[in-house]
């Protein structure tokens, strides 16, 4: 099969985009990808002058269209759904083209999707908040598909000496660290503040003075092939999702990096997210905290009992490799839209 794959790809590391094309290729389709945030008017510019955004939409779906007509995939599957028409999605299917869109981020910008999910033929989306928002559309087919992993790149690594002294804690977050959009995150850490910890992410550097966190911080924006080096040189891997400070964006999805910390063979410390609980079994594949006297007791806890945490950690990265690695999801992708 051939397939037009449209997302965004970061510059500087892999990320979602690198694995779903890999997954495609595993599969034995042949991909052509697009960068959908390939705009030239800077966001900055485009929220103050609207037409010059949406003249910047409209060039972009034009060239989506144009390498369509040329490359003439079988499937066109978009990521994201933000700055892709509904007439794009309809010329493509007026084009003999199966469309699919599935959804990857918290709901916080929804109305160009909700706008152009009907027009899709079929629709994934990555986390069960977005499924619900959609359900009420004309959406014939619509599916909730987790994220995943990809052992190639997420697993466990030996790390030498030099590595265990640079990387190595007890408890290690990889992960962005802007306090006005992650601040339960923030709270949750400083929590942790009389343990050992690590963390390494984009925008920790702009954490108040006053945090006792500061002190912990050890890095920026990392590449997968370092962070798996602090996973496996960590006793516990620490993750908390997206919540809405104001309370009015649901966000019930699993991030990526739940998939990939335990694919890593980390027994990963996570807070009570909904799909986190449809997908994987606490105190089986994982651990789960509710607040904050939660978490210090399950960090104390297995910090005191390594052969239990080693044994969660197993039964967690058998699981996701059986059941939640990108190629998984693909050829469900490729299973459902040559089927509905």
């Amino acid at each position: 099969m051939k397939v037009l794959f449209s997302s965004n790809k970061n510059p500087y590391f892999e990320t979602f985009a690198e694995y779903i094309e890999k997954a495609f290729k595993d599969n034995g389709c042949r991909t052509f990808f697009f960068e959908n945030r390939d705009l030239l008017i800077p966001n900055r510019i485009g929220k103050r002058v609207s037409w010059l955004h949406q003249w910047d939409l409209r060039r972009l779906n034009k060239k989506l269209i144009a390498i369509a007509r040329s490359f003439k995939p079988d499937l066109f599957l978009e990521a994201g759904g933000w700055n892709i028409l509904p007439d794009t999605v309809n010329a493509l299917r007026d084009m003999g083209i199966r469309t699919a869109l599935w959804t990857i981020d918290a709901p916080r910008i929804f109305g160009p999707i909700r706008e152009a999910a009907p027009c899709y033929a079929v629709v994934f989306t990555g986390g069960s908040e977005a499924y619900e928002l959609l359900k009420g559309l004309s959406i014939k087919n619509l599916h909730w598909l987790p994220f995943a992993c990809d052992p190639d790149y997420h697993r466990p690594v030996k790390v030498s000496a030099d590595d265990k002294k640079k990387y190595g804690c007890d408890i290690c977050f990889v992960g962005s660290g802007w306090e006005e959009l992650y601040p339960y995150r923030t709270r949750y850490l400083e929590a942790l503040a009389d343990f050992d910890v690590g963390i390494w992410g984009p925008g920790w550097e702009a954490l108040r003075p006053t945090s006792p966190l500061r002190r912990f911080i050890r890095g920026g924006e990392m590449m997968p092939k370092e962070w798996v080096k602090i996973f496996s040189a960590s006793k516990l891997v620490f993750h908390s999702h997206y919540r809405d400070p104001d309370g009015k964006i649901p966000c019930y999805q699993a991030s990526p990096r739940v998939y990939e910390a335990l694919a890593c063979g980390s027994l990963l410390v996570v807070d009570s997210q909904p799909d986190v609980l449809k997908i994987f079994n606490p105190g089986e594949d994982l651990v789960v905290f509710d607040d904050v006297k939660g978490l210090r007791e399950l960090v104390t806890y297995y910090l005191r009992h390594p052969k239990a945490a080693e044994k969660i950690a197993k039964t967690g990265r058998k699981k996701v490799l059986k059941n939640h690695t990108y190629k998984h999801r693909i050829k469900e992708i490729l299973e459902t839209v040559t089927r509905d």
